[in-house]
Protein backbone atom coordinates (compact mmCIF):
# COMPACT_ATOMS: atom_id res chain seq x y z
CA UNK A 1 0.00 0.00 0.00
CA UNK A 2 0.91 3.50 -0.49
CA UNK A 3 0.58 6.46 2.43
CA UNK A 4 0.44 10.03 0.84
CA UNK A 5 1.81 12.84 3.65
CA UNK A 6 1.08 16.61 3.50
CA UNK A 7 4.06 17.44 2.12
CA UNK A 8 4.23 15.73 -0.83
CA UNK A 9 6.45 12.06 0.51
CA UNK A 10 4.73 9.59 -1.09
CA UNK A 11 6.53 6.10 1.57
CA UNK A 12 5.27 2.33 0.00
CA UNK A 13 4.44 0.35 3.28
CA UNK A 14 4.81 -3.37 2.05
CA UNK A 15 5.96 -5.34 5.50
CA UNK A 16 6.45 -4.81 8.56
CA UNK A 17 9.83 -4.02 8.53
CA UNK A 18 8.70 -0.81 6.76
CA UNK A 19 6.85 0.68 9.88
CA UNK A 20 10.39 1.97 11.61
CA UNK A 21 10.40 4.15 8.45
CA UNK A 22 7.26 5.28 8.61
CA UNK A 23 7.35 6.22 12.54
CA UNK A 24 10.40 8.53 11.89
CA UNK A 25 9.01 10.26 8.73
CA UNK A 26 5.62 10.72 10.75
CA UNK A 27 7.10 12.21 13.92
CA UNK A 28 9.34 14.35 11.62
CA UNK A 29 6.18 16.27 10.33
CA UNK A 30 4.74 15.56 13.66
CA UNK A 31 1.98 13.91 12.38
CA UNK A 32 0.30 10.58 14.12
CA UNK A 33 -0.34 6.99 12.42
CA UNK A 34 -3.00 5.25 12.32
CA UNK A 35 -2.46 2.13 13.98
CA UNK A 36 -5.98 0.33 13.29
CA UNK A 37 -5.84 0.73 9.53
CA UNK A 38 -1.82 -0.24 9.38
CA UNK A 39 -3.10 -3.43 11.34
CA UNK A 40 -6.07 -4.37 8.72
CA UNK A 41 -3.91 -3.52 5.74
CA UNK A 42 -1.34 -5.87 6.95
CA UNK A 43 -3.27 -8.50 8.27
CA UNK A 44 -1.69 -8.02 11.93
CA UNK A 45 -2.71 -7.32 15.56
CA UNK A 46 -2.43 -3.57 16.17
CA UNK A 47 -0.02 -4.23 19.30
CA UNK A 48 2.57 -6.34 16.54
CA UNK A 49 1.94 -2.39 14.48
CA UNK A 50 3.34 -0.58 17.40
CA UNK A 51 6.28 -2.73 18.51
CA UNK A 52 7.25 -2.50 15.24
CA UNK A 53 6.94 1.48 14.97
CA UNK A 54 8.91 1.39 18.08
CA UNK A 55 11.53 0.12 16.24
CA UNK A 56 11.74 -3.81 16.87
CA UNK A 57 13.70 -6.09 14.50
CA UNK A 58 12.35 -9.94 14.04
CA UNK A 59 15.44 -12.38 14.48
CA UNK A 60 15.03 -13.27 10.83
CA UNK A 61 16.21 -10.05 9.92
CA UNK A 62 18.10 -8.69 12.65
CA UNK A 63 22.05 -8.44 11.20
CA UNK A 64 24.07 -10.22 14.12
CA UNK A 65 27.39 -10.39 14.18
CA UNK A 66 28.88 -14.07 13.65
CA UNK A 67 31.49 -15.00 16.25
CA UNK A 68 33.27 -16.24 13.64
CA UNK A 69 34.31 -13.23 12.12
CA UNK A 70 36.59 -12.10 14.91
CA UNK A 71 38.32 -14.84 12.96
CA UNK A 72 38.11 -12.26 9.76
CA UNK A 73 41.72 -11.54 9.61
CA UNK A 74 43.05 -14.86 10.27
CA UNK A 75 41.17 -16.02 7.51
CA UNK A 76 42.32 -13.31 5.14
CA UNK A 77 45.76 -13.94 5.98
CA UNK A 78 45.67 -17.49 5.81
CA UNK A 79 44.07 -17.64 2.23
CA UNK A 80 46.64 -14.64 0.76
CA UNK A 81 50.02 -15.19 -1.02
CA UNK A 82 51.77 -14.27 2.16
CA UNK A 83 51.92 -17.33 3.41
CA UNK A 84 52.77 -20.79 1.24
CA UNK A 85 49.99 -22.77 3.34
CA UNK A 86 46.79 -23.97 1.11
CA UNK A 87 43.74 -24.98 1.87
CA UNK A 88 41.83 -26.97 -0.57
CA UNK A 89 38.71 -27.54 1.01
CA UNK A 90 36.81 -25.05 3.74
CA UNK A 91 36.38 -28.19 5.52
CA UNK A 92 40.70 -27.99 5.83
CA UNK A 93 40.50 -24.41 7.12
CA UNK A 94 37.50 -25.46 9.59
CA UNK A 95 40.10 -27.83 11.29
CA UNK A 96 43.08 -25.63 10.90
CA UNK A 97 41.43 -22.92 12.85
CA UNK A 98 39.98 -25.68 15.10
CA UNK A 99 43.17 -26.80 16.15
CA UNK A 100 45.25 -23.84 16.07
CA UNK A 101 43.35 -20.69 16.76
CA UNK A 102 40.62 -22.38 18.94
CA UNK A 103 37.57 -21.51 16.43
CA UNK A 104 34.61 -22.99 17.92
CA UNK A 105 32.14 -23.80 15.74
CA UNK A 106 31.04 -26.62 13.22
CA UNK A 107 31.90 -27.55 10.16
CA UNK A 108 29.05 -26.75 8.73
CA UNK A 109 28.38 -23.52 10.03
CA UNK A 110 31.75 -22.39 8.89
CA UNK A 111 31.82 -23.70 5.32
CA UNK A 112 28.37 -21.16 5.18
CA UNK A 113 29.83 -18.33 6.65
CA UNK A 114 33.00 -18.47 3.79
CA UNK A 115 30.30 -19.03 1.54
CA UNK A 116 28.38 -15.64 2.41
CA UNK A 117 32.16 -13.86 2.28
CA UNK A 118 32.70 -13.17 -1.74
CA UNK A 119 36.48 -12.57 -0.90
CA UNK A 120 36.88 -16.03 0.66
CA UNK A 121 34.30 -18.05 -1.67
CA UNK A 122 36.65 -17.01 -4.41
CA UNK A 123 39.81 -18.37 -3.44
CA UNK A 124 37.56 -21.89 -2.85
CA UNK A 125 35.71 -21.48 -6.15
CA UNK A 126 39.35 -21.81 -8.07
CA UNK A 127 40.42 -25.32 -6.10
CA UNK A 128 37.20 -26.52 -7.86
CA UNK A 129 38.76 -27.89 -10.72
CA UNK A 130 41.36 -29.88 -8.89
CA UNK A 131 38.68 -32.83 -8.70
CA UNK A 132 35.95 -33.09 -10.95
CA UNK A 133 32.91 -34.69 -9.80
CA UNK A 134 32.66 -38.34 -11.54
CA UNK A 135 30.03 -40.88 -11.08
CA UNK A 136 30.86 -43.66 -8.49
CA UNK A 137 29.18 -46.68 -7.58
CA UNK A 138 28.96 -47.59 -4.02
CA UNK A 139 29.87 -51.39 -2.43
CA UNK A 140 30.76 -52.85 0.74
CA UNK A 141 32.70 -55.64 1.88
CA UNK A 142 32.25 -58.04 4.59
CA UNK A 143 34.71 -57.56 7.84
CA UNK A 144 38.53 -58.80 7.23
CA UNK A 145 37.57 -59.39 3.40
CA UNK A 146 39.38 -56.35 1.85
CA UNK A 147 41.85 -53.79 2.19
CA UNK A 148 43.04 -51.34 0.19
CA UNK A 149 46.22 -49.54 -0.69
CA UNK A 150 47.33 -46.15 -2.09
CA UNK A 151 49.62 -43.47 -1.57
CA UNK A 152 49.15 -39.61 -1.86
CA UNK A 153 52.81 -39.47 -3.84
CA UNK A 154 55.21 -36.26 -4.59
CA UNK A 155 53.87 -34.13 -2.04
CA UNK A 156 55.91 -30.60 -2.21
CA UNK A 157 56.28 -29.46 1.07
CA UNK A 158 58.74 -26.87 2.49
CA UNK A 159 59.65 -27.19 6.33
CA UNK A 160 60.06 -24.50 8.64
CA UNK A 161 63.91 -24.62 8.03
CA UNK A 162 62.75 -23.84 4.19
CA UNK A 163 63.90 -26.88 2.93
CA UNK A 164 62.01 -28.13 0.07
CA UNK A 165 61.13 -32.03 0.23
CA UNK A 166 59.17 -34.36 -2.15
CA UNK A 167 57.36 -36.86 0.54
CA UNK A 168 55.04 -39.65 -0.52
CA UNK A 169 52.07 -40.94 1.99
CA UNK A 170 51.17 -44.56 2.16
CA UNK A 171 47.74 -45.47 2.96
CA UNK A 172 46.16 -48.82 4.23
CA UNK A 173 42.54 -49.05 4.80
CA UNK A 174 40.56 -51.92 5.94
CA UNK A 175 37.18 -51.86 3.86
CA UNK A 176 34.43 -52.77 6.21
CA UNK A 177 35.25 -50.49 8.98
CA UNK A 178 37.46 -47.70 7.54
CA UNK A 179 40.55 -48.21 9.93
CA UNK A 180 43.48 -46.91 8.42
CA UNK A 181 47.13 -46.83 8.73
CA UNK A 182 49.10 -43.73 7.62
CA UNK A 183 53.33 -43.74 7.05
CA UNK A 184 55.55 -40.71 5.53
CA UNK A 185 58.42 -41.81 3.36
CA UNK A 186 60.79 -39.61 0.88
CA UNK A 187 61.40 -42.81 -0.68
CA UNK A 188 58.97 -44.92 -2.98
CA UNK A 189 61.11 -48.03 -2.95
CA UNK A 190 59.36 -51.36 -3.10
CA UNK A 191 61.01 -52.21 0.22
CA UNK A 192 59.19 -49.25 1.87
CA UNK A 193 55.82 -49.77 0.56
CA UNK A 194 56.56 -53.87 2.25
CA UNK A 195 57.61 -52.47 5.26
CA UNK A 196 55.12 -50.30 5.55
CA UNK A 197 52.88 -53.04 5.22
CA UNK A 198 54.50 -55.20 7.10
CA UNK A 199 53.44 -52.80 10.17
CA UNK A 200 50.58 -52.30 9.03
CA UNK A 201 49.24 -55.78 9.60
CA UNK A 202 51.41 -56.02 13.06
CA UNK A 203 49.14 -52.85 14.06
CA UNK A 204 45.60 -54.35 13.21
CA UNK A 205 46.65 -58.03 14.52
CA UNK A 206 46.16 -60.06 11.13
CA UNK A 207 45.70 -59.73 7.55
CA UNK A 208 43.07 -59.32 4.92
CA UNK A 209 41.85 -61.97 2.40
CA UNK A 210 42.58 -59.71 -0.19
CA UNK A 211 43.90 -56.26 -0.83
CA UNK A 212 43.45 -53.82 -3.79
CA UNK A 213 46.09 -52.08 -5.13
CA UNK A 214 46.52 -49.32 -8.28
CA UNK A 215 48.83 -49.90 -10.62
CA UNK A 216 51.69 -49.25 -8.88
CA UNK A 217 55.39 -50.34 -10.08
CA UNK A 218 55.90 -51.68 -6.81
CA UNK A 219 53.41 -53.89 -7.28
CA UNK A 220 52.85 -54.83 -11.25
CA UNK A 221 55.25 -55.15 -13.39
CA UNK A 222 52.16 -54.56 -16.36
CA UNK A 223 49.38 -52.94 -15.77
CA UNK A 224 45.51 -54.34 -15.25
CA UNK A 225 43.62 -53.25 -18.39
CA UNK A 226 39.46 -53.33 -19.52
CA UNK A 227 41.35 -56.08 -21.57
CA UNK A 228 44.22 -57.74 -19.47
CA UNK A 229 44.27 -58.98 -16.39
CA UNK A 230 47.91 -57.41 -15.42
CA UNK A 231 51.09 -59.04 -13.95
CA UNK A 232 51.99 -58.74 -10.35
CA UNK A 233 55.50 -58.49 -10.29
CA UNK A 234 57.70 -61.20 -8.28
CA UNK A 235 58.94 -60.38 -5.18
CA UNK A 236 55.29 -58.25 -4.04
CA UNK A 237 53.71 -61.42 -5.30
CA UNK A 238 55.81 -63.41 -3.01
CA UNK A 239 55.22 -61.16 -0.33
CA UNK A 240 51.41 -61.68 -0.72
CA UNK A 241 52.00 -65.90 -0.14
CA UNK A 242 54.14 -65.45 2.89
CA UNK A 243 51.25 -63.27 4.86
CA UNK A 244 48.53 -65.05 3.25
CA UNK A 245 46.93 -62.65 1.52
CA UNK A 246 45.26 -61.77 -2.49
CA UNK A 247 46.29 -59.12 -4.88
CA UNK A 248 43.38 -57.54 -6.54
CA UNK A 249 44.79 -54.58 -9.08
CA UNK A 250 42.48 -51.86 -9.67
CA UNK A 251 42.02 -51.37 -13.86
CA UNK A 252 44.25 -48.95 -14.74
CA UNK A 253 43.03 -44.69 -14.41
CA UNK A 254 40.06 -45.77 -12.80
CA UNK A 255 40.61 -44.70 -9.27
CA UNK A 256 36.63 -45.05 -8.62
CA UNK A 257 37.16 -48.63 -8.32
CA UNK A 258 39.29 -48.32 -4.96
CA UNK A 259 37.11 -45.48 -3.91
CA UNK A 260 37.33 -46.19 -0.31
CA UNK A 261 40.54 -45.01 -0.29
CA UNK A 262 40.41 -42.27 -3.08
CA UNK A 263 37.96 -40.08 -0.95
CA UNK A 264 39.97 -40.32 2.27
CA UNK A 265 43.21 -39.27 0.24
CA UNK A 266 41.83 -35.61 0.41
CA UNK A 267 42.10 -35.58 4.13
CA UNK A 268 45.87 -35.79 3.60
CA UNK A 269 45.20 -32.00 1.76
CA UNK A 270 45.50 -31.05 5.45
CA UNK A 271 49.57 -31.55 4.90
CA UNK A 272 49.15 -27.87 2.91
CA UNK A 273 47.67 -26.28 5.79
CA UNK A 274 50.79 -26.57 6.94
CA UNK A 275 53.48 -25.51 4.78
CA UNK A 276 56.51 -24.00 6.62
CA UNK A 277 55.20 -24.86 9.81
CA UNK A 278 57.00 -28.68 10.57
CA UNK A 279 60.15 -30.28 10.14
CA UNK A 280 59.98 -33.60 8.55
CA UNK A 281 60.07 -34.94 11.62
CA UNK A 282 57.31 -32.41 13.37
CA UNK A 283 55.74 -33.72 9.81
CA UNK A 284 56.09 -37.47 10.77
CA UNK A 285 54.14 -36.56 13.83
CA UNK A 286 51.31 -34.63 12.26
CA UNK A 287 50.64 -37.59 10.09
CA UNK A 288 50.02 -39.94 12.27
CA UNK A 289 47.82 -37.28 14.59
CA UNK A 290 45.41 -36.99 11.55
CA UNK A 291 45.33 -40.63 11.18
CA UNK A 292 44.68 -41.23 14.85
CA UNK A 293 41.68 -38.29 14.32
CA UNK A 294 40.50 -40.00 11.47
CA UNK A 295 39.98 -42.94 13.40
CA UNK A 296 38.26 -42.14 16.34
CA UNK A 297 36.17 -39.77 14.15
CA UNK A 298 32.66 -39.84 12.72
CA UNK A 299 32.53 -41.79 9.46
CA UNK A 300 29.82 -39.90 7.38
CA UNK A 301 29.86 -43.44 4.50
CA UNK A 302 29.20 -45.80 7.54
CA UNK A 303 28.21 -43.67 9.85
CA UNK A 304 30.17 -44.97 12.32
CA UNK A 305 33.53 -44.44 14.33
CA UNK A 306 36.05 -46.61 12.86
CA UNK A 307 38.21 -47.46 15.89
CA UNK A 308 35.28 -49.25 17.12
CA UNK A 309 33.76 -50.48 13.82
CA UNK A 310 37.22 -52.01 14.12
CA UNK A 311 36.83 -54.30 16.55
CA UNK A 312 34.15 -56.26 14.59
CA UNK A 313 36.35 -57.43 11.82
CA UNK A 314 39.63 -57.73 13.93
CA UNK A 315 38.93 -61.42 15.07
CA UNK A 316 38.41 -62.06 11.83
CA UNK A 317 41.74 -61.44 10.21
CA UNK A 318 43.89 -63.85 9.05
CA UNK A 319 46.43 -64.79 11.53
CA UNK A 320 49.69 -63.14 10.93
CA UNK A 321 53.02 -65.45 9.75
CA UNK A 322 55.99 -66.14 12.31
CA UNK A 323 58.54 -62.61 13.30
CA UNK A 324 61.07 -64.07 11.10
CA UNK A 325 58.90 -63.95 7.87
CA UNK A 326 57.82 -60.53 9.09
CA UNK A 327 61.31 -59.20 10.05
CA UNK A 328 62.49 -60.06 6.70
CA UNK A 329 60.38 -56.88 5.31
CA UNK A 330 60.74 -54.48 8.04
CA UNK A 331 63.17 -51.71 7.96
CA UNK A 332 64.70 -50.79 11.08
CA UNK A 333 65.77 -47.09 11.66
CA UNK A 334 68.96 -46.97 13.73
CA UNK A 335 70.56 -44.12 14.85
CA UNK A 336 74.34 -43.93 15.37
CA UNK A 337 77.14 -41.71 16.32
CA UNK A 338 79.53 -40.55 13.67
CA UNK A 339 83.34 -41.71 15.28
CA UNK A 340 86.34 -38.93 14.94
CA UNK A 341 87.36 -40.66 11.25
CA UNK A 342 84.06 -39.33 10.09
CA UNK A 343 82.97 -43.08 10.13
CA UNK A 344 80.09 -45.00 11.92
CA UNK A 345 79.59 -48.73 12.69
CA UNK A 346 77.17 -51.41 11.10
CA UNK A 347 77.06 -54.97 12.02
CA UNK A 348 80.92 -54.18 13.45
CA UNK A 349 82.00 -52.53 9.97
CA UNK A 350 82.92 -48.95 9.31
CA UNK A 351 81.18 -46.88 6.86
CA UNK A 352 82.33 -43.35 5.96
CA UNK A 353 80.39 -40.17 5.79
CA UNK A 354 81.00 -36.57 4.18
CA UNK A 355 83.45 -34.60 7.02
CA UNK A 356 81.24 -32.69 9.10
CA UNK A 357 79.48 -35.20 10.96
CA UNK A 358 81.90 -36.23 13.42
CA UNK A 359 80.16 -36.54 17.12
CA UNK A 360 76.73 -36.66 15.09
CA UNK A 361 73.93 -38.96 15.29
CA UNK A 362 72.95 -40.19 12.10
CA UNK A 363 69.63 -42.33 10.59
CA UNK A 364 70.34 -45.92 9.04
CA UNK A 365 67.68 -46.93 7.13
CA UNK A 366 68.87 -50.95 5.42
CA UNK A 367 67.09 -52.39 2.38
CA UNK A 368 67.46 -53.55 -0.82
CA UNK A 369 70.73 -54.76 0.58
CA UNK A 370 72.40 -51.30 0.77
CA UNK A 371 72.79 -48.91 3.79
CA UNK A 372 70.93 -45.41 3.39
CA UNK A 373 72.35 -42.95 5.71
CA UNK A 374 70.40 -39.59 7.23
CA UNK A 375 71.02 -36.56 8.91
CA UNK A 376 67.52 -35.42 9.72
CA UNK A 377 65.75 -35.23 6.43
CA UNK A 378 69.04 -35.56 4.12
CA UNK A 379 70.03 -38.34 2.92
CA UNK A 380 74.00 -38.07 3.08
CA UNK A 381 75.07 -41.65 1.46
CA UNK A 382 74.54 -44.54 0.75
CA UNK A 383 76.45 -47.92 0.85
CA UNK A 384 76.28 -51.43 -0.05
CA UNK A 385 76.20 -53.67 2.63
CA UNK A 386 79.46 -55.03 2.60
CA UNK A 387 81.35 -57.62 4.24
CA UNK A 388 84.63 -55.68 4.42
CA UNK A 389 85.83 -54.31 7.97
CA UNK A 390 86.54 -50.49 6.53
CA UNK A 391 84.69 -48.83 3.89
CA UNK A 392 85.33 -46.14 2.38
CA UNK A 393 84.25 -43.47 -0.43
CA UNK A 394 86.83 -41.95 -2.30
CA UNK A 395 85.06 -38.47 -1.83
CA UNK A 396 84.80 -38.98 1.62
CA UNK A 397 88.07 -39.98 2.07
CA UNK A 398 89.45 -37.36 -0.14
CA UNK A 399 87.88 -34.43 1.57
CA UNK A 400 88.82 -35.11 4.69
CA UNK A 401 92.91 -35.20 3.65
CA UNK A 402 92.36 -31.98 2.02
CA UNK A 403 91.42 -30.62 5.51
CA UNK A 404 94.06 -31.88 7.07
CA UNK A 405 96.46 -31.28 4.12
CA UNK A 406 95.03 -28.16 2.87
CA UNK A 407 98.23 -26.99 0.76
CA UNK A 408 99.11 -30.50 -0.47
CA UNK A 409 99.14 -30.75 -4.41
CA UNK A 410 98.62 -35.01 -5.24
CA UNK A 411 95.82 -35.42 -2.75
CA UNK A 412 94.31 -37.79 -5.00
CA UNK A 413 97.19 -39.93 -5.70
CA UNK A 414 97.95 -39.83 -1.76
CA UNK A 415 94.44 -40.69 -1.18
CA UNK A 416 94.43 -43.96 -3.09
CA UNK A 417 97.43 -44.71 -2.03
CA UNK A 418 95.81 -44.96 1.84
CA UNK A 419 92.76 -46.66 1.00
CA UNK A 420 94.97 -49.34 -0.72
CA UNK A 421 97.07 -49.64 2.19
CA UNK A 422 93.49 -49.87 4.88
CA UNK A 423 92.19 -52.36 2.55
CA UNK A 424 95.36 -54.82 2.38
CA UNK A 425 95.19 -54.36 6.29
CA UNK A 426 91.65 -55.07 6.86
CA UNK A 427 90.98 -57.42 4.37
CA UNK A 428 91.35 -60.25 6.27
CA UNK A 429 89.98 -59.37 9.24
Amino acid sequence: MHMQIDINTEIEINTLEDLPKLNLLMESCNMKVNKSQLARDLNVDRRTIDKYLKGYVSSKTRKRKSKIDEYYGVIKLLLSDETPQKFYYKRVLWQYLKDNHDLDCSDVTFRAYISRKPEFQEYFDKQKGRTPNRETVRFETAPAEQAQLDWKEDIRYITKDGEILSVNVFVFLLGYSRFRTYSLSISKSQSILLSFLTESFEAIGGVPKTILVDNMKTVMDESRTAHKPGVVNERFYQFSKDFGFDVQPCVAYSPRTKGKVEAPMKILDEIHAYQGKFTYEELHQFIQELCDRVNHGYHKGTGKIPVLHFKQERDLLSPLPNRNIRDLYKIDHILVKVNTSNMFSFKSNMYSVPPGYIGKTVGLQVYDNQIHVYYNTDLIVVHPISGQRMNFKHEHYVEALSNHLPYKDDIDELALKNLSAINEVYKNE
